[in-house]
């Protein structure tokens, strides 16, 4: 059923207001977003029609808010006209500005990999030639390829550093039979 009233109290900072119907009775809440999208800011005194709806929490609010006194012809009047947009074609972008991003990101990754290799490569370029020659001296390689052949930490990294085909080194961080023998990083 429809309402008619004036909007008696308005907050436009807020957004919201108070109607009081014409025919009596308790202020009903309006909110902004009731009000058509016409552009017109609501004023005190406005003349309104409206439907009445009960919220969740049992209060009462208008809804489907309609402006009688607003004729058409003053809607149209306060909205600016609407023009069609020409058709605009979009460029599309080069191939030298799609390769260029590309190329960067191909770079980075190229770099990050080089630098990636670099750290984790095995340590034995690392290894001082007075330790090779001393493990030289009591090591030799014979055959033997696994952790569970070896007697003690710098054995294993003897082998790992110096023999061929030894199977030491699951993960290759340069550091041999880490589960047997070299278990603490100070193990030699």
């Amino acid at each position: 059923m429809r309402i008619e009233g004036n909007l008696s109290k308005w907050n436009d900072d807020r957004g919201f207001g108070f109607i009081t119907p014409t025919q009596g009775g308790q202020e009903i809440f309006v909110h902004i977003s009731t009000f058509p999208k016409d552009g017109a800011r609501p004023k005190l005194g406005e003349k309104l029609s409206f439907e009445i709806e009960t919220d969740n929490t049992g209060k009462k609010r208008a809804k489907n808010l309609l402006r009688p006194e607003r004729s058409s012809a003053a809607r149209t009047a306060t909205a600016p006209p609407r023009r069609a947009a020409p058709y605009q074609r979009r460029e599309r972008p080069g191939i030298f500005s799609r390769a260029v991003p590309l190329l960067i990101v191909l770079g980075l990754i190229g770099y990050g990999y080089s630098e990636y290799s670099q750290r984790t490569s095995p340590l034995t370029a690392n290894v001082p030639k007075q330790e090779m020659q001393e493990f030289s001296q009591t090591y030799r390689c014979d055959g033997r390829k696994h952790c569970s052949q070896m007697t003690s930490c710098a054995e294993a990294t003897f082998f790992l550093r110096n023999c061929p085909n030894v199977q030491m080194d699951g993960n290759n961080d340069g550091v041999p039979c880490e589960q047997q023998w070299c278990t603490s990083p100070f193990a030699k």
